[in-house]
């Protein structure tokens, strides 16, 4: 059994081999896979497992404590764990680090969706949020969309976004930090949320037609990163219908009856396998990120071959 901790997973990945990796896996058959949490907003134990015929099996688990956050100094969040099970043996064959695998899988599954839905002339990316995730989702649209020239980061401590956009400034992007989110919406091309927001940070009013959404930060019905009305004028997509009918960012319109269990036009399997969906240029996307433990095993397996290559 191995343990493959961060600095190797990010030392062999890159962003085109992890988007190949994933989409493989959603060209072939639908994989078994179940999530469990228990706990509530102060603290939990998240996990989900995943049976993939043909390539193996995994269980990831994540011990979630956000009061880390205002330790001095502070602790992440979240801790977790990657175990990876032989396809043959059925035995645990590796446990990869969690958040390296979760900052990798969560960005690339909204890229490669995002390659279908978000247009490929736009020009403005706005990222909310200042965890590893939200910093893996610009360079994970950068990939998919070389041509963007502006990036916008949100946060509501936006000190915290002041290294990310000295990197990115250093590499001759216009990184802006923005304060006033209702604008910074308004002009943006594709809009990638990933933060714990409890209430809509994201406006329909204020989403211009042709705009893509990728919501990615809630998990629990008690979280929500945009708005009713928004919801109520998109397209929506998503990785797993069930997980994202249980996010409160889709729970909540279902229950008010602003959309129904049949609103869903796609999951990702059925993107990939179509090669992506046609849209009007006004057409509002909005891709409900809900994950999957066959991601994180796709993203898995893809760093063992790698370090067994000695890529």
């Amino acid at each position: 059994m191995k343990l493959v901790p961060a600095e190797q997973i990010n030392a062999v990945l890159d962003w085109q081999g992890v988007l190949d990796a994933m989409h493989q896996v959603h060209l072939g058959p639908r994989p078994s896979i179940d999530d469990y949490f228990i706990g509530d907003s102060r603290y939990g134990l998240f996990s989900r497992g995943v049976i993939l015929p043909g390539a193996g099996a995994g269980v990831k688990i994540a011990s979630m404590y956000p009061a880390n956050l205002a330790a001095q100094p502070p602790l992440p969040a979240e801790h977790a764990a990657f175990v990876v099970i032989d396809e043959h043996s059925k035995a645990i064959s590796a446990i990869c680090d969690g958040p390296a695998v979760t900052a990798w899988k969560t960005a690339g599954d909204s890229a490669l969706a995002g390659r279908y839905l978000s247009r490929p002339d736009s020009e403005v990316l706005l990222v909310l949020g200042a965890g590893p995730v939200a910093r893996a989702l610009v360079e994970a649209y950068l990939h998919i969309h070389p041509g963007l020239r502006q990036v916008l980061l949100w946060n509501r401590t936006l000190a915290k976004l002041e290294p990310l956009a000295g990197q990115l400034q250093a590499r001759g992007i216009e990184a802006v930090l923005v304060s006033d989110l209702d604008a910074a919406v308004a002009r943006a091309d594709i809009i990638a949320s990933a933060t714990a927001a409890a209430a809509p940070l994201i406006k329909g009013a204020f989403v211009r037609p042709g705009t893509h959404v990728d919501v990615v930060g809630g998990f629990r019905p008690d979280m929500r990163e945009v708005d009713s009305e928004l919801v109520g004028k998109a397209r929506l997509f998503t990785d797993d219908r069930v997980g994202a009918l249980n996010a409160g960012d889709l729970a909540v319109p279902l229950q008010e009856g602003v959309i129904g269990e049949g609103s869903i036009e796609a999951d990702l399997f059925e993107l990939c396998q179509a090669q992506g969906v046609r849209r009007a240029a006004g057409d509002i996307t909005l891709y409900k990120n809900a994950g999957g433990a066959h991601q994180d095993l796709a993203v898995c397996l893809c760093a063992l071959r790698r370090l067994a290559a000695g890529v």
